[in-house]
């Protein structure tokens, strides 16, 4: 049996359970670049996954902390929903992919792994980026680092 090696990985099966709301946290360090924030608007803002499932995954969180969808404003749901199309927008024009999933998971029951803190998620999504590795052996192979993909999308904004 071959073994790949995605030692990267083990950084989020071993870490300790946040103490606070990270979507709150991130943003208020006002250290864009180390947080992985690409974009700030008025009421909301664009950060990558840290663990993202495909390269560019990113999400689009309110800087407001609530997890009802229901209580934006709005001013606020407006921007963030003209945010996700603007990312769309950005990330067909630097990724190039062929297709996007795009999820909101409200409450822990729905999947949501910061269930306290409303984000969608995008996705870019290829044709073959799926494969056995994570079917087999819940590894999933990340052909970029997620720094370099960073950067790129910066650079378009």
């Amino acid at each position: 049996m071959e073994h790949l090696w995605a030692p990267w990985r083990i950084e989020y099966l071993q870490r300790a359970p946040e103490s606070d709301c990270i979507l709150c946290r991130k943003p208020a360090e006002n250290d864009d670049e180390a947080n992985l924030i690409l974009y700030r608007g008025q009421h909301n803002f664009v950060i990558l996954n840290a663990f993202p499932y495909n390269p560019g995954h990113l999400m689009v969180a309110p800087y407001r902390h609530t997890a009802d969808l229901q209580v934006l404003t709005g001013e606020e749901a407006k921007e963030y929903f003209d945010i996700i199309k603007m990312v769309l927008e950005l990330l067909r024009e630097v990724m190039r992919p062929t297709g996007f999933n795009i999820g909101l998971n409200l409450g822990k029951v729905a999947g949501a792994g910061i269930a306290e803190h409303l984000h969608t998620h995008v996705v870019p999504r290829w044709g073959g980026d799926t494969n056995f590795m994570p079917v087999l052996s819940d590894t999933k192979v990340m052909p970029e680092a997620l720094t370099a993909t960073y950067r790129k999308l910066r650079a378009k904004l």
